[in-house]
């Protein structure tokens, strides 16, 4: 096993206090992170000839339906295969359904894995952590989220973070547990920056490019000296009870919020009318552009979540009665908005030559119900469901795995959380082996004993 403990930190034999740190001009992300990455390197836990890779996670929140989208049964009983009809694709045997008119188009560049399963209970909460961080939590540890690890081992690239979560962390799940979403036991200085705004909205600003009142924006529009203005705000902080807190964050918040690269990777007006109009004016549809647009300027790992909650709001969750989503409702909105974003990212990367150095995976806490409900429609399902990946080094046009014949268990090739986050670490380099400084100091495997990268898709 390959043990990387550091926190990518450095600092004198007489120590080095925040100022001192701030005036040698460093002004860097979250630690040093090229000696950070340099450090993972030389551990074997980076693979430099994948260093140029990034992940998009497209988290498919409420849970799609196998039967209704990607595995459908069109020979199995009406209350099985459901009320749609699949699309079939130039692909031999891929086929989508006929509500993912934009997916079947782009079937040569996308893999799906039909064979996903867990053990966890069947409530959101449980699948969310699973499939984010390849494991259930327990025993009061909080695993990090795989790409708090890819922040964790590899740093930020430039002035934007390395992980990003858009449009903002998710909301309830109906469990009350954590949802994955965060850096677990790295600590929080590996926590996604949360975007917390609707790109889709015509008054679209980032909060965190806002200066802060106790600077102001003509100072920070001045930019004098970053020095004194760093020192200014030190001196703000360093009173406060949760200066130790803000230790680690400070930096990165400020060269952020005074970044011309980061205003400008957040800055959609930059992008042609008939761009955005092709991924869709959604909030989904727009939080998939600008997650190309941070991709491009540096970030290493964002995660988009196609919606905030299952309550309050038409989603994956298709139990059929209120307040949760029908299968009509699925047709209608759900598919519509979906089947727009995600092609549109597809081909807009892949036209721009950047679909090979970016993962794009396609997750969800679980499956659906192989029978339609009696309120006609389907619920929590995690003992079999649908997973896809493309780009990142991953072949398209691939089934990996198979669904027995009702879509109730995996029939061939099964997949667990942790072949998933292996999976995606694989793709961005990640030696497997590679040990976390995990609680108390103990080391924590990367994956867990015996799970690998799902090797068919590359």
């Amino acid at each position: 096993m390959l043990t990387f403990t550091g926190r990518g930190q450095a600092a004198t034999c007489g120590g080095v206090t925040r100022r001192d740190f701030l005036q040698v001009g460093a002004l860097g992300g979250i630690g040093f992170s090229l000696p950070q990455l340099m450090a993972a390197r030389a551990a074997g836990a980076v693979k430099p000839d994948h260093d140029d890779r990034s992940c998009i996670m497209i988290f498919n929140l409420g849970a799609p339906s196998n039967m209704d989208l990607w595995d459908m049964k069109p020979d199995a009983p009406a209350e099985i295969r459901g009320p749609f009809k699949p699309i079939q694709t130039a692909i031999p045997g891929f086929q989508f359904s006929e509500i993912l008119p934009w997916h079947a188009a782009i079937a040569d560049k996308i893999s799906l894995v039909r064979s996903a399963h867990h053990g966890g209970a069947a409530v959101h909460d449980a699948g969310w952590q699973m499939l984010q961080t390849g494991r259930l939590f327990s025993g009061g540890v909080n695993t990090p989220h795989v790409g708090a690890v890819v922040s964790y081992l590899k740093g930020r690239r430039t002035d934007l973070p390395p992980f990003a979560v858009l449009p903002e962390l998710m909301g309830r799940g109906g469990g009350n547990m954590p949802n994955g979403q965060a850096g677990g036991f790295l600590g929080k200085a590996h926590d996604p920056f949360e975007l917390n705004a609707d790109p889709s909205q015509p008054d679209f600003r980032v909060p965190d490019l806002l200066p802060p009142p106790e600077i102001g924006t003509v100072r920070l529009d001045r930019r004098r000296k970053i020095r004194e203005l760093v020192d200014d705000a030190v001196d703000l902080f360093e009173s406060t009870e949760d200066a130790a807190l803000l230790d680690d964050n400070f930096q990165s918040a400020f060269r952020l919020m005074t970044s011309p690269q980061a205003r400008s990777a957040f800055d959609l007006s930059q992008e042609p009318r008939q761009v955005r109009e092709r991924y869709g004016m959604s909030r989904f549809g727009q939080s998939c552009l600008l997650a190309r647009r941070l991709i491009e300027n540096g970030v290493r790992f964002v995660t988009v979540n196609t919606f905030l909650t299952v309550f309050d709001e038409i989603t994956w969750d298709i139990h059929g009665s209120k307040p949760f989503t029908s299968i009509e409702g699925m047709r209608d909105v759900v598919c519509p908005l979906y089947d727009r974003a995600y092609s549109a990212l597809i081909e807009d990367l892949d036209q721009r030559g950047m679909l090979d150095a970016t993962l794009v995976c396609n997750l969800a806490e679980f499956g659906r119900t192989p029978r339609v409900n009696p309120a006609g429609g389907r619920d929590h399902w995690p003992q079999c469901f649908t997973v896809g990946f493309a780009g990142g080094g991953v072949k398209g046009g691939r089934i990996v795995g198979a669904s027995d014949p009702i879509g109730a268990v995996p029939a061939d090739r099964p997949v667990e959380p942790s072949d998933v986050a292996a999976t995606i670490f694989h793709s961005l380099g990640l030696n497997l082996e590679t040990e976390l400084p995990g609680p108390a100091g103990r080391p924590f495997p990367l994956v867990d004993f015996g799970h690998r990268e799902i090797h068919e898709l590359f």
